[in-house]
């Protein structure tokens, strides 16, 4: 495990795990795991860049092509951690509860900062609704339980993806009264449309990508 938490990126590999790790977080309906990691080589990268640029003589045809390679790493680096708060407010009462019932043992899904942001953002809330709603409200309404009154990710939507690795014997539907359960075989390189909820394990081990 040591060995594969140490694997050393090429700039270029590095920016298309970013890449990877945006599109599936833009396209999945639930909140994935955070890529701390990625993101702070990233800035580092942009970093070092920055500075590669500021040595090079100015005038150079380079300096404004690698430019616009930065600002393109900037806007996808800015858009995945968007996505990721989008998702954080808009789900906040089950994503909190996911993370207070996580075992010790397993990853947080969140980094540090956006537990911190689901956490003020959720007492924001609620400091809200008393003000402005419940407090007007007879006694016995006056209770609120978030967490159903916030709708849940809703991981039976479809989703477009495309094989990286080869699986077989997929569960597409389970079986029920009227069905029997129904599985296929997912060929490298071939793209699907398929329920989100289904292919979700094989997005967290990075089997599919989602498009």
């Amino acid at each position: 495990e040591d060995e594969e938490e140490e694997e050393i990126l090429t700039p270029a590999q590095l920016i298309h795990k970013l890449e990877e790790a945006w599109l599936n977080e833009k396209f999945s309906p639930d909140l994935l795991e955070c890529k701390s990691e990625i993101v702070e080589c990233v800035m580092e990268q942009l970093d070092h860049m920055e500075k590669n640029l500021q040595r090079a003589k100015k005038g150079d045809l380079k300096i404004t092509v690698h430019r616009m390679e930065m600002e393109r790493i900037r806007y996808v680096l800015s858009s995945y951690l968007r996505s990721r708060l989008q998702k954080i407010e808009k789900f906040f009462p089950h994503i909190l509860e996911k993370e207070r019932s996580r075992p010790e043992t397993e990853p947080s899904f969140l980094s540090a900062q956006e537990v911190a942001f689901a956490k003020e953002y959720a007492s924001n809330c609620e400091s809200h609704l008393k003000k402005l709603a419940l407090k007007r409200m007879p006694p016995n309404l006056q209770a609120l339980d978030v967490i159903k009154a916030v709708a849940k990710p809703n991981l039976d939507s479809f989703v477009f993806l495309r094989v990286k690795e080869k699986q077989e014997n997929v569960l597409v539907e389970p079986e029920t009264g009227d069905q029997r359960e129904y599985t296929v075989d997912l060929e490298e390189g071939s793209q699907h449309l398929m329920r989100y909820r289904m292919i979700a394990p094989l997005v967290a081990s990075g089997a599919v990508q989602l498009i």
